[in-house]
């Protein structure tokens, strides 16, 4: 069953920018309502002036549970939650230090965990979570060990709130590499090497984009039969 968006409540934890700020769009225009989180004030108060009378945002730092629980502490209800905001470091374990390499559990993994944790008392019965992964998780392009372990934990995270949380639907959408607003913050050699190993690599040879990340996102949240789920919007990536 595809579940309709009008007048439903939309929580995007990571919606002022990138693909959080793309499924705030579609969802908008299906007749959602939608509550943006996220650290940067100046990026949330943009986005929400963009998007109209039908968003509102609020400050939340994800790697801090008092904030998480201040966030969604005053939401009456929540019917989807999606979860994109992370910030950490990527690279080899013989070369990073010990807290870079703990960075992206610190605010990926144990990010959207904590979000779910609070969100979970406002969940709609019907409604659904979406977690953020990364193709990564199941065929590596560098060495990032860590990185690696953290979105394959993030996948085996969202098969298990859908035991724990159902009927609340729990999925994880996990993408290549994209041309997004993630990638535009890392240095410009960095970003062109591996751009050229991902459209070498994968089965469509091009990178994706956040609006078809966007798209997967909506597709999870409307249909009503899946969960514990991962979908990989990667362009044959993970599978070649």
């Amino acid at each position: 069953m595809t579940k309709d968006l009008s007048g439903r409540t939309v929580v995007i934890v990571g919606g002022g920018s990138g693909t959080g700020l793309q499924v705030a769009r579609r969802v908008l225009a299906q007749g959602a309502r939608v509550v943006l989180g996220g650290r940067t004030e100046r990026k949330l108060a943009a986005a929400a002036s963009e998007l109209g009378a039908a968003a509102t945002w609020r400050v939340v730092d994800n790697t801090d549970r008092g904030s998480l629980a201040a966030f969604f502490h005053d939401l009456d209800r929540i019917d989807h939650l999606f979860t994109p905001a992370a910030s950490y470091q990527v690279g080899p374990m013989l070369k990073l230090t010990d807290e870079e390499a703990e960075s992206p559990f610190t605010s990926k993994f144990w990010g959207q965990y904590h979000a779910v944790k609070y969100a979970a008392p406002k969940l709609a019965a019907d409604g659904s979570v979406v977690l953020m992964s990364g193709a990564a998780s199941v065929r590596p392009p560098v060495a990032a060990p860590a990185y690696v372990a953290c979105n394959a934990a993030i996948e085996g995270l969202g098969r298990g709130l859908a035991v724990e949380l159902a009927p609340v639907r729990v999925n994880v959408v996990s993408p290549g590499t994209i041309d997004g607003n993630l990638w535009s913050q890392r240095p410009e050699e960095m970003r062109e090497a591996a751009f050229a190993q991902y459209r070498r690599d994968t089965l469509l040879h091009r990178l994706g984009t956040e609006e078809e990340v966007a798209d997967t996102v909506v597709f999870l949240f409307t249909n009503g039969y899946m969960t514990g789920s991962t979908l990989f919007p990667d362009g044959g990536y993970a599978f070649h």
